[in-house]
């Protein structure tokens, strides 16, 4: 295809903003699938992502589109996870594009994640078509929200597509958009080969597929290549376009989105943002903005089985295939046992790894309260990381302890402010600068420690807010803070997994919280259960699950007194031996219990 006709585009939106449905009605008048192939959701094709209605993988497909100017125009759409754990997937998706339709629902109005994208596709500079979606529905304002919207992007009125995905209606009219706003892209098949690695997925029978925009250069299959970062080199086993399917090709040319089979065995040897280049007259300097994913936070997987650990180590191996992001190293636990401690992009990706590994490979799991990775500054002068608190040096081995701080915005009504303050200044959030979106919106921007972010805190905001307020979060840097260790104790023995690391002013009320919430979820047992919560040597806050009685002196029915003392006596020796010996069993509840202290701090 010529380069002058090749259009490079993304959907940009907010969840449930229907972007999913856009792409169904794209692929649908392109005539890229038969109406007997269609399904909704056409792209989103794990479970997961049909039943909570987001895009989690990165998807490509070429669409032929026969404009009214007469001529055929191939368009690579690229459909891009909404959700901010992903934000570094986007951008790269959005690095592979030079324009991007913006979706704004038309009863909901502009949210966090529009905006966040919105920013991040300005950064790179691409052509924004505005939508407004769902126009047929009864509640729908779309002169309101298109008034916000020309603000916000400073275009005319007229510009601003109105549509509804579901009914089909403005649809033709985006096509067009796409033909004579987008410009095609800026690339030199005369020079070495660049492509841009967005994404990539593992096959079992062609090993890693990476998702490649090809920058400048081409490339043909059956030719060896080489990975700029690592200097890994990797052989073109097939290239080929999405139809939404893979259909293999000899050649990508610059300009082009499509595929490259590699044959290599692990996902992790190929990280997005990386730049291919040919083995021989190589590129001299990679497509720019690469760096490796970070994981922000981290939990322990058990089994709950003590059999299934083969199993599940034999699970995240082949999980490892497909998401580079996911890192894991085993541990153990002497309340749990052995299992593994698995770093994350955050809260959403940990939901969908734990739900993958239950659902996909049928694992009963115990999942521990998720927490963040502190640099602890040793009084030796040695620097450490650490993200389990388990592996917390003692208090007084610790000179200074660093932990990650978040910007944050939250988008809310403006009846909502001061539910909002008061909630982000409990969780030791510092105020930054509010901004009134229009007469009803605001963006209120913080700083925020992030163990304060996910614990709990999404949930507070949606509550308070009645489900109005979204929320935007980037990381910011580390701050030193006065944090302490915060060990459970249960039935006087420490449980390695249930301790948290807590600011010191927190310490006590989140202790005593915790130890109460425990009470609730713990089982009675035949002999009294003490729940502390200690500093060091310290116990700041107790509980005591009461035993369970039986009633022995049911048989007396009279007699002397002697005897009913002798019987409970020898019961209290009996608890007491109880004590001694006995184990408590640890349920799933009291390690999602650290998740819901948010109300009682």
């Amino acid at each position: 295809m010529d380069q002058s006709r090749i259009r490079n585009l993304c959907i940009i939106a907010h969840i449930d903003h229907g972007k999913s449905t856009l792409t169904d009605r794209l692929l649908e008048m392109t005539g890229t699938l038969a109406k007997r192939e269609m399904v909704e959701q056409v792209m989103d094709q794990m479970d997961l992502e049909r039943e909570k209605g987001i895009t989690i993988k990165a998807k490509a497909v070429r669409m032929l589109y026969r404009a009214k100017d007469g001529n055929e125009y191939e368009m690579n759409l690229i459909d891009t996870p909404g959700h901010v754990d992903f934000t570094y997937e986007v951008s790269r998706a959005l690095a592979a594009c030079e324009g991007a339709v913006l979706v704004v629902d038309a009863t909901q109005g502009i949210e966090a994640q529009t905006l966040a994208n919105l920013y991040l596709a300005l950064e790179h500079n691409l052509v924004i078509i505005p939508v407004l979606n769902k126009i047929d529905l009864p509640s729908a304002r779309p002169e309101e929200i298109a008034h916000d919207v020309e603000k916000l992007l400073n275009v005319p009125n007229d510009q601003i597509i109105r549509a509804s995905a579901k009914a089909g209606t403005g649809v033709d009219e985006i096509l067009e958009a796409i033909v004579t706003r987008i410009p095609p892209p800026v690339s030199d098949t005369t020079l070495p080969l660049r492509a841009l690695i967005f994404d990539s997925k593992y096959d079992s029978y062609k090993g890693v597929v990476a998702y490649v925009r090809v920058m400048d250069g081409e490339l043909p299959k059956d030719k060896k290549l080489k990975l700029m970062s690592s200097g890994l080199e990797i052989d073109a086993l097939e290239v080929g376009a999405f139809r939404p399917k893979m259909v293999a090709g000899e050649t990508l040319t610059a300009g082009e989105v499509g595929y490259v089979a590699t044959g290599l065995k692990s996902v992790r040897d190929i990280q997005v943002g990386d730049t291919i280049t040919h083995s021989e007259n190589s590129a001299t300097s990679p497509v720019p903005g690469y760096r490796p994913a970070k994981p922000m936070v981290f939990a322990g997987f058990y089994p709950v089985e003590t059999n299934d650990y083969p199993l599940l180590r034999d699970a995240l191996d082949k999980l490892k295939l497909n998401d580079a992001s996911l890192k894991y190293d085993p541990e153990t636990s002497a309340a749990l046992g052995f299992g593994f401690r698995c770093g994350f992009l955050g809260l959403l990706h940990m939901e969908i790894v734990q739900e993958r590994l239950e659902r996909e490979y049928d694992l009963n799991l115990i999942a521990t309260a998720p927490s963040v990775e502190y640099n602890v500054l040793k009084t030796n002068g040695d620097l450490i990381v650490v993200d389990n608190p388990a592996e917390m040096p003692d208090g007084s081995e610790v000179s200074e302890i660093e932990e990650p701080w978040m910007n944050i915005q939250v988008f809310t009504p403006k009846e909502y402010i001061g539910q909002i303050m008061e909630l982000v200044i409990a969780r030791r959030g510092t105020f930054d600068k509010m901004e009134y979106l229009d007469e009803q919106r605001v963006m209120l921007s913080y700083f925020m420690p992030l163990s304060e972010l996910i614990v709990d805190f999404y949930d507070q905001l949606k509550s308070r807010t009645r489900g109005y307020a979204s929320l935007d979060y980037s990381f910011g840097d580390y701050r030193a803070s006065n944090l302490v260790k915060l060990n459970i104790l249960l039935n006087e023995e420490p449980i390695d997994a249930l301790s948290m690391i807590v600011h010191k002013d927190y310490a006590y009320p989140r202790g005593a919280a915790l130890c109460k919430r425990l009470k609730e979820v713990i089982p009675q047992q035949m002999f009294p259960v003490p729940i502390q919560a200690a500093i060091g040597g310290h116990i700041i806050a107790r509980e005591t699950i009461r035993a369970l009685r039986k009633d022995v002196l049911a048989k007396c029915y009279g007699g002397d007194i002697s005897r009913k003392r002798k019987l409970l006596e020898k019961q209290k020796e009996g608890k007491k031996r109880m004590k001694r010996f006995g184990t408590v069993e640890i349920p799933q509840d009291a390690f999602m219990a650290v998740l819901k202290l948010g109300d009682d701090k």
